[in-house]
């Protein structure tokens, strides 16, 4: 008899290469079902181009051929290069505190500050990026952060999730619940003709309750993995951004010296130009990209690094950094693909015929209704344009006048396109691969940590627009 066991296989997520390239096929499929449209677009004062409501129109279909599939890969990636290579830049700068001692001395000096309340660093940090995001639209800015702060997690006690949230999860909810973001609020208030930054108290306030949503979440997974870490979602997973991270002890005993000083002092210094630069100069990805180079030059310098030192570092943290900026490159091939196949604009004309039926047939609750379907549209679109500058312009053109003959606010509808716009981007596959390959963690087990959050999100981004609606925003 034999009594080998059989094992049964379960079902085990695809590399995330794998999934995108599986939705890039997909996308290419929709462009020979899907009729090719267009609307007009102009130029319009400030130089943007935007869409000319009621311009939509079919035009010669284009489906993208197999072969074309592939071009479309290798275009997608020229096109984010300067995402790609800030990735790169961003970390390259953080690894040489990491690797000269800078950035543990920094972390054990306010574990130590702390001391048994070590938790409290979690919202402390969470709102300190949260507001970044919700006035200066940090979001990518804090790619090239996530592997330090999965370090800094991870020797907490906690998990690379938290460590991620710790950092871009705050910044993407302030990115979404913006006050004065000027990359989606202010391009989108510009748009729909209406003055930036218009309705502050109510934005302020719905900032302090998503900010107060996410802490929560986070907050309630970390002691709960802190008190049994086989609840975490990574349990028993290795990941390359855990390996050689110093334990509790270590950062606690990690003291200053004049040289992690200096260091600190160029952080500082760094952190001011970025937000001076974004603020006051219009400073984006280029800019930034080369103030971290300058950084991490600067920054090994000071810190006692030889120039082969810093170029083998530089090295090796490309090399870390390599499995997430490659997700930023073959995700972007999804939109070249509908982009290509002339699709986009058909997607949005269709989804904004619904809209305007629902206003002319709902009556007295139509306002609600309507501006509810605008936070669900708005989120769907996010899915085909990523960018939020460049969805304002292809969507409130659309939006603001199809909100005036639904009864709805312009201003309403700036708020349904930010909450569309920016929740959904820590959900939508774009989005799922890039942060978990930055972790360089299972895009699944991120997706099954992140989708509830955004589920609560969504329930509070209906209830905020039917707040909007109520008291006339």
């Amino acid at each position: 008899m034999n009594n080998t066991k059989t094992k049964k296989k379960g079902f085990t997520m695809p590399n995330n290469y794998v999934v995108i390239f599986a939705i890039i096929l997909l996308a290419a499929v929709m462009t020979y079902i899907i009729p090719a449209g267009m609307y007009d677009r102009v130029e319009n004062d400030e130089g943007r181009m935007v869409v000319v409501d009621g311009s939509f129109h079919y035009v010669e279909q284009s489906p993208v051929s197999p072969f074309g599939i592939f071009e479309a890969i290798s275009t997608g990636f020229t096109e984010v290069a300067d995402i790609m290579f800030f990735i790169i830049f961003a970390y390259g700068w953080i690894s040489v505190l990491l690797n000269n001692g800078t950035f543990n001395a920094m972390i054990g000096g306010l574990i130590r500050k702390f001391g048994d309340k070590i938790e409290y660093m979690i919202p402390v940090i969470m709102v300190f990026f949260g507001v970044l995001g919700s006035t200066m639209g940090m979001s990518e800015e804090t790619y090239g952060l996530i592997p330090a702060f999965v370090g800094i997690a991870i020797a907490l006690g906690y998990d690379a999730f938290v460590g991620t949230c710790m950092t871009y999860v705050a910044a993407a909810t302030g990115f979404a619940a913006a006050t004065l973001n000027p990359f989606t609020i202010g391009v989108a208030m510009s748009v729909a003709e209406v003055e930036y930054p218009y309705g502050l108290p109510y934005r302020i306030f719905i900032f302090i309750v998503f900010e107060i949503i996410v802490i929560s979440y986070v907050w309630r997974y970390a002691r709960k993995i802190k008190a049994d870490p086989t609840k975490s979602y990574l349990y028993g997973i290795k990941l390359n951004m855990a390996q050689g991270v110093a334990t509790k002890e270590e950062l606690i005993n990690s003291r200053m010296n004049g040289k992690h000083k200096m260091c600190i002092a160029v952080f500082l210094i760094t952190i001011f130009f970025l937000v001076f630069g974004t603020l006051q100069w219009g400073w984006y990805i280029n800019e930034l990209s080369a103030l971290f180079l300058i950084a991490m030059i600067v920054s090994g310098a000071v810190g006692g690094m030889s120039a082969n030192e810093i170029a083998t570092n530089f090295v090796t943290a490309a090399k870390d950094m390599m499995f997430g900026a490659m997700v930023v490159g073959l995700s972007r091939g999804i939109v070249v693909v509908l982009n290509q196949g002339c699709i986009i604009d058909t997607i949005i004309n269709g989804l904004s015929m619904p809209l305007l039926a629902m206003g002319n047939a709902l009556g007295a609750i139509s306002q609600y209704v309507s501006a509810m379907g605008m936070v669900v549209v708005q989120n769907i679109v996010n899915f085909f344009i990523g960018s939020g500058s460049g969805q304002a312009s292809a969507v409130m053109p659309i939006m603001a006048p199809l909100a005036d003959m639904v009864g709805v606010s312009r201003q309403t509808a700036v708020l349904a396109f930010q909450f569309g716009d920016g929740f959904s981007n820590m959900f939508w596959p774009n989005g799922i691969f890039l942060i978990s390959g930055l972790m360089g963690a299972p895009a699944g087990k991120w997706f099954k940590f992140v989708a509830p959050l955004f589920g609560i999100m969504f329930v509070f981004q209906l209830i905020f627009i039917c707040g909007a609606v109520m008291i006339g925003f």
